[in-house]
């Protein structure tokens, strides 16, 4: 094992350790708030912890506290989840300044900044007699972004995403993206495949479809 690789895993268990206190405080105060309000409340705290120490500490708190974080990856500062049932698999890199509800990212995906995720497409379902919205019993879904797909900037997510996928910046997905494909657009629409795309260079999408460079 390399110095490198070995310093990486005392931080992380440094900062379980660390974490473990505001953990017990997340779970003893769910059990008078309810557990999704206490998680989201401590999900925000911990997404204002800047520079490296604040990316292990993000880390380490969703190792204890969703239902599955893997042993690498990165959570990028300001990123929020509403939902402990969210599944984060190793190597997967979110950024900064997203917002995740009932997700799971598999193994080595990549979400670029301000991506929003929530829980499926219909968590407000609409009421034609006029009622409380907020009271409605809500019907969300899971969205799964697949193993080593490629979300862009600010897109919106509200269906799953298949492996090897690139979406665009700035794209609304609200029906399934196939795998090996490339979207783009409001709403999202496969464009080609991953196969017909230029090389990595060229697959920067913005949200009408058109080449916008490097990033996405």
């Amino acid at each position: 094992m390399s110095a490198g690789l070995l310093c990486k895993r005392l931080a992380r268990g440094l900062a379980c350790v660390i974490v473990a206190p505001c953990v017990a405080i997340c779970r003893l105060t769910g059990l008078v708030i309810g557990r999704q309000r206490a998680f989201a409340g401590w999900s925000q705290a911990f997404a204002l912890l800047p520079g490296v120490c604040g990316c292990y500490l993000r880390w380490a708190f969703y190792r204890w506290t969703l239902a599955r974080c893997g042993r690498d990856g990165e959570i990028g500062f300001g990123t929020i989840f509403s939902r402990d049932t969210a599944e984060i698999e190793d190597g997967a890199y979110i950024g900064a300044y997203c917002v995740l509800g009932d997700v799971t990212v598999r193994r080595n995906a990549l979400i670029a900044s301000g991506v929003s995720i929530p829980s499926g497409r219909r968590q407000h379902p609409l009421d034609p007699a006029g009622g409380d919205r907020k009271s409605a019993e809500q019907a969300g879904e899971r969205i799964i972004i697949g193993e080593n797909a490629w979300i862009g900037e600010r897109a919106v997510v509200m269906a799953s995403v298949g492996k090897d996928s690139v979406i665009g910046a700035g794209a609304v997905v609200v029906r399934p993206i196939p795998a090996g494909s490339v979207a783009a657009g409001v709403p999202a629409r496969v464009i080609r495949t991953v196969a017909q795309a230029s090389p990595p260079e060229n697959v920067g999408l913005n949200s009408e479809g058109e080449d916008a460079g490097p990033d996405v």
